[in-house]
């Protein structure tokens, strides 16, 4: 495989699915995430402050990706069979480390106390799942061999290009074996169907671009970890690229309508970005300290 392409860094903002779900979500809530150095009211600390905090299920999932995002990265240096038994050890070092270095959503809001032990149970379910399923085994025997051709979360938030529009996908693991390159997209969550379609197609686009493998050698799969392993793959023809670059082009330009000079993203006013009107999303928002502030 050739190597990925690189870019200069522009101020242009890029799309991804997570960007433009919030924006879809609550522009309030995007303009915090995502212009807060604009905000001529509430100090930047703070909005970063609460940007940072994490929640019990956000972080399974962060703990979850990068023990098997290192767990890949051995294999890229060694061939030898997983110690089970260290492999936990360092995960449990690992959850234990992230819960104690992070504020809690539920702490700081309801006063809750996160057990990095309580975190562990399921991190540590998640993990045999994977660890137990014959796709694993099957990884080991068919894809190790060519471990150095691996990409496991590719660095620059998997960049590329859409019709001249810049665009983020990035991928938790790609490989290749013989003629096919396969996407493996881990999810500790419930199945989202339509929104995890958009990121197998995504997918699928970033190999294509740097790659320059066609949609039918490119194998994505979603992999649903808990509370049972579970994988659902997806084929995406040409007319589901076709779709998705011009669903990408549109939604890149809604939200450019929210910006007084696109080149170097400079949003409009704060006023310009409304509250949702979906008043069940404010009760896990993590700006709701300040949002409601804002509403009085």
């Amino acid at each position: 495989m050739k190597y990925i392409k690189k870019f200069n860094y522009t101020d242009v903002l890029g799309w991804s699915i997570s960007r433009y779900e919030k924006f879809l979500n609550c522009k309030r809530q995007y303009f915090y995430d995502y212009y807060a150095k604009f905000d001529k009211e509430m100090p930047l600390e703070k909005i970063q402050f609460l940007k940072s905090l994490t929640s019990k299920p956000l972080e399974i999932g962060n703990i979850t990706h990068d023990i098997i995002r290192d767990m890949l990265k051995r294999y890229q240096k060694s061939t030898k069979p997983l110690n089970k038994d260290k492999f936990f050890e360092y995960s449990f070092k690992m959850t234990e480390k992230y819960c104690c270095s992070k504020t809690f959503f539920e702490h700081y809001y309801n006063g809750e106390i996160t057990l990095p032990s309580k975190i562990y149970v399921k991190v540590k379910r998640i993990l045999e799942n994977l660890l137990n399923n014959s796709r694993f085994i099957w990884i080991e025997k068919n894809a190790v061999p060519q471990s150095s051709e691996w990409i496991i979360e590719p660095d620059s938030f998997g960049e590329f290009r859409i019709k001249n529009y810049k665009a983020f996908c990035k991928v938790d693991f790609l490989f290749p074996i013989l003629d096919k390159i396969y996407i493996m997209d881990w999810k500790t969550g419930k199945p989202y169907e339509k929104k995890h379609l958009k990121q197998l197609t995504g997918y699928t686009l970033w190999a294509n671009y740097h790659f320059n493998k066609k949609a039918s050698d490119i194998i994505p799969i979603v992999v649903y970890l808990h509370p049972q392993y579970k994988e659902k793959n997806v084929k995406i023809d040409d007319n589901s690229i076709l779709e998705f670059e011009n669903v990408v082009i549109d939604e890149t330009k809604n939200m450019y309508e929210y910006l007084v000079d696109i080149e170097k993203n400079i949003p409009k006013d704060k006023k310009e970005f409304p509250f949702t009107n979906n008043i069940a999303l404010c009760k896990y928002c993590n700006y709701k300290e300040i949002c409601f502030a804002s509403k009085l």
